[in-house]
């Protein structure tokens, strides 16, 4: 496999209601409880020396992309699921992590706790690993503009990773909304990508063509999210049984 060289300085990408992720179970909270999710993007580190950046969304839904140990520069993976909140307390039982080093794709729960608009920290723990890394994490504003199909239209250049390949390719968005991408093996997809009511993120649902590519006809879920500052955009699916992943990081000129 190919290193997955996608810069890690933003990675908000890690949105998008995803229709794929299958929400934790949850009992009626006490009356007087306090539900109101983390909503928010938030980027930090782990104990194991690799960085977060992720977006909680107002529905529970969570994206967190992380680096490889000690290197900011190497995207290693995402995890994504649906938690609940109770009293600034965060947690999921259903996460999903798509790893690009090798390790496939591994179930996950997380543990955490929250400050609105201030801090998400906590523990993530890997069952099939017996390893639990605590992260940190802090409250980044920049959540709070308004995402836009005129600022994320474009044709971007960058590379693509999934926990079975990592190879560089091109994604454009129409000022409609309508995404086409193509891969350097001639693996090509398309589908829409639509601005969130509440964040800066945008859902985002494509298909994938025939062979080459590594899941013909499969339809993924996830959604994307655009750094106007480095004019990069950063995006995330999932297929419907969450065992397939992918993530994009590109820039346009």
């Amino acid at each position: 496999m190919k290193s997955a060289y996608l810069p890690v300085s933003m990675l908000a990408m890690i949105v998008a209601g995803c229709t794929a992720s299958q929400s934790d179970p949850a009992s009626p909270a006490p009356p007087g409880s306090r539900t109101e999710v983390p909503q928010g993007l938030f980027s930090g580190s782990t104990s194991t020396g690799r960085q977060v950046t992720g977006i909680v969304l107002d529905d529970g839904t969570y994206y967190v992309l992380y680096s490889s140990a000690n290197n900011p520069g190497v995207i290693a993976g995402a995890v994504q699921g649906t938690g609940s909140a109770l009293n600034g307390s965060f947690t999921s039982t259903n996460g999903r992590d798509i790893n690009l080093e090798g390790l496939g794709v591994l179930s996950a729960s997380v543990s955490a706790s929250y400050q609105l608009k201030a801090s998400l920290n906590g523990t993530i723990a890997y069952p099939t690993l017996n390893q639990s890394p605590t992260f940190t994490s802090v409250y980044d504003a920049r959540d709070e503009t308004a995402p836009s199909l005129a600022a994320i239209a474009g044709t971007y250049a960058g590379r693509a990773g999934s926990s079975r390949v990592v190879e560089d390719g091109t994604v454009t968005i129409s000022l409609s909304g309508v995404v086409m991408a193509r891969g350097e093996s001639g693996c090509t997809s398309s589908g829409r990508i639509t601005p969130r009511a509440h964040g800066n993120a945008y859902d985002l649902t494509f298909t994938f063509g025939g062979a080459p590519c590594l899941y013909p006809q499969a339809l993924f879920t996830g959604g994307a999210y655009y750094d106007a500052a480095t004019r990069r955009v950063y995006g995330v699916a999932l297929n419907a049984s969450r065992d397939a992943g992918f993530i994009f990081s590109g820039v346009k000129p």
